[in-house]
C-alpha cells in the first residue's frame, strides 16, 4: 500500500509533463508567441529603432558596431512579422548599397532561422498529421524532397509571403542547411533593389533608384505569374 501511495504523486508530475510537452501544448505556446510577438509590434513599432533619425538606435553607434545590431534587430523584427521591404530601405537609407546588403541579408538569414527553429519544434509534431488536402500534400512533398530549390525558388520571387514560406519549411521535412542556405542566396537580388532604393531615395530620378524600383516591380509580377501557375498546376494534380 505504501509503495503505491509512493507511486501515485510521482505519477502526476510525470502526467503535467507530457500533457505539456505534447504536440498541441506545443503548438498553443507557439501561437501565443506569434500573437505576442504581432501585439508588440503594433503597439511599441520596434523597427522605429533601426530609423535613419537622431533617435534611431544605429545612430547612436557606428561602423561594424552599429551593421551588427543592425543585422540582430532586423532578424528579431522580421521573426516579429515586421514588414522585410521596410527594413531593407532602412538598411540602404543607413549603411549604403554594400554595407546595407550585407546586415539586411544577415538579418534575413537570422530572422528565418529563428522562425524555423520555433515551428520545428513547437509546431511540426502537431501540424504534419494535418497535412491531408491535395494542395498541402503537394507542398510538403516539394519541400520535403527538393528543399533547397524549392525554397529558393520561393526567395527569389516576391510573391511567396516570408513568413509563410519559414513555417511551411519548418513543418516539412527539410534540413536546417538547406534551408539556411536557400534563404541566403535566394533573398539577395530582391533585397539588393530595396538597399539601393534606400540608399538613393535621396535621388528617386538617379538610374540606380529607377532600375531598383524597375527590378521590384518585375519580379513582383513574374511571382504573381508564377504563383498562378503553380495553382492551376496544383488543381491538375
Amino acid at each position: 500500500m505504501l509503495d503505491t501511495a509512493a507511486a501515485r504523486p510521482r505519477s502526476l508530475p510525470a502526467r503535467c509533463s507530457k500533457a505539456l510537452l505534447s504536440p498541441w501544448s506545443r503548438l498553443s505556446l507557439l501561437v501565443l508567441l506569434l500573437a505576442a510577438a504581432g501585439t508588440c509590434v503594433l503597439l511599441f513599432e520596434p523597427q522605429r529603432l533601426l530609423s535613419t533619425g537622431s533617435d534611431g538606435l544605429t545612430r547612436q553607434l557606428g561602423g561594424a558596431a552599429a551593421v551588427t545590431v543592425f543585422a540582430a534587430a532586423y532578424g528579431l523584427c522580421t521573426a516579429a512579422f515586421v514588414p522585410r521591404p521596410l527594413l531593407n530601405l532602412a538598411a540602404g537609407a543607413l549603411f549604403g548599397s554594400q554595407a546595407g546588403l550585407a546586415a539586411a541579408i544577415a538579418g534575413t538569414v537570422l530572422g528565418a532561422g529563428i522562425a524555423f527553429g520555433l515551428g520545428r519544434m513547437l509546431g511540426q509534431d502537431a501540424l504534419r498529421p494535418l497535412l491531408r488536402g491535395r494542395w498541402l500534400e503537394a507542398a510538403d512533398g516539394q519541400l520535403s524532397r527538393h528543399g533547397f530549390r524549392s525554397m529558393l525558388a520561393a526567395r527569389l520571387f516576391p510573391g511567396v509571403p516570408f513568413a509563410a514560406a519559414n513555417y511551411c519549411a519548418a513543418v516539412s521535412r527539410m534540413g536546417w542547411l538547406p534551408f539556411l542556405l536557400a534563404t541566403g542566396l535566394g533573398s539577395v537580388p530582391n533585397t539588393a533593389a530595396y538597399v539601393v532604393a534606400g540608399a538613393r531615395a535621396s535621388t528617386p530620378t538617379s538610374p540606380a533608384f529607377l532600375i531598383a524600383m524597375g527590378f521590384i516591380a518585375v519580379t513582383g509580377l513574374a511571382g504573381a505569374v508564377v504563383a498562378w501557375c503553380k495553382r492551376h498546376q496544383l488543381r491538375g494534380r
